[in-house]
């Protein structure tokens, strides 16, 4: 079977090495480099790199509606073209280049979670479990048939970067169980059911503001969900303050109930901020212009005291 894979970030280097293992790997594709850093010198994609390392140029084409893609597709005579998070949408003349198309490597249980961000979103509604969906690409966001899915916990203590690595292994699976199957016709192709979709849209900076009357727990899923990047932010003093890491404390006592985002304990014992129901514990923060601290850093270094009201 000959292939070639579409794919960008890190999260999409398990699939590549998994097709390069059991495929005719035929061609990689990735955006282009882009400027990274307070330099901004053009850095390489992940996939670029991990193409070289098996022996072979990444085309970055940097247009795909308008260039020549399809053709450079049919130039390889391949089978199949797998998709892990490239980062782009594909015409229909690219989707139909392969012989069997454009199969979409999807990181969520379609139809829920189409989009951009299905990790983030999930673990900041609260989602127990999410997988991979193997699916058939069409002109659509995310709305082809699927052949198969493979499912995974999100557990308590995963943020994004940690649920990111679990689908990426996953993700490698499906390349070498179910892609062959897929491709021999053993599988059939289950038409989504639209009326079920959610949608899981590019993040924004305004994503990551925390609301600090949502409960305690939709407070720590959205941290969850922001981390590492990009990020769930508060405010202290009129200064920006990056929650990297939380968890939920307890019911708030009458003496303790007060204005959503204020700072009810700075202690020894730790830094808890008050939601709408209980406590939120800080366990590690970073206040503007300072470095990341944990929560009894931040408080013996006066970065936050109690009393203080965040996000006001």
């Amino acid at each position: 079977m000959r292939t070639i894979f579409f794919g960008t970030p890190e999260i999409a280097l398990p699939a590549l090495r998994a097709l390069a293992e059991t495929t005719e790997l035929v061609g990689v594709i990735c955006q282009p480099d882009r400027p990274k850093g307070r330099g901004l010198a053009l850095a390489e994609p992940p996939v670029k790199e991990a193409a070289r390392a098996l022996g072979m140029a990444a085309y970055q084409p940097v247009k795909v509606k308008t260039g020549n893609l399809d053709e450079w597709i049919a130039e390889r005579r391949a089978d199949v073209a797998v998709v892990l998070a490239y980062g782009r949408i594909l015409p229909a003349k690219v989707l139909a280049a392969p012989a069997h198309g454009c199969l979409n490597l999807h990181a969520s249980l379609l139809p829920s979670y189409r989009g951009a961000a299905p990790i983030q979103w999930a673990i900041m509604n609260g989602e127990t479990v999410t997988g991979i969906s193997l699916m058939q690409m069409d002109e659509g966001l995310d709305t082809g048939p699927v052949y198969a899915e493979r499912r995974v916990a999100i557990l308590k203590e995963d943020d994004a970067g940690a649920l990111s690595v679990k689908l990426a292994e996953l993700a490698a699976t499906v390349v070498r169980e179910d892609l062959p199957r897929a491709v021999g016709g053993e599988l059939r192709a289950v038409p989504q059911d639209g009326s079920m979709a959610t949608f899981a849209p590019p993040l924004t900076r305004e994503h990551g503001k925390i609301d600090w009357n949502m409960t305690s727990q939709h407070v720590v899923d959205r941290v969850r969900g922001l981390s590492p990047r990009p990020g769930a932010f508060t405010s202290r003093a009129g200064r920006t303050l990056k929650v990297l890491g939380a968890s939920g404390g307890p019911v708030l006592d009458a003496g303790q109930a007060s204005r959503p985002g204020t700072v009810i304990r700075a202690d020894r014992g730790g830094l808890w901020v008050s939601a709408s129901d209980r406590a939120v514990v800080v366990e590690r923060a970073q206040l503007e212009g300072k470095k990341a601290m944990n929560g009894v850093d931040l408080v013996n270094g006066r970065a936050v005291q109690l009393g203080d009201v965040l996000g006001g």
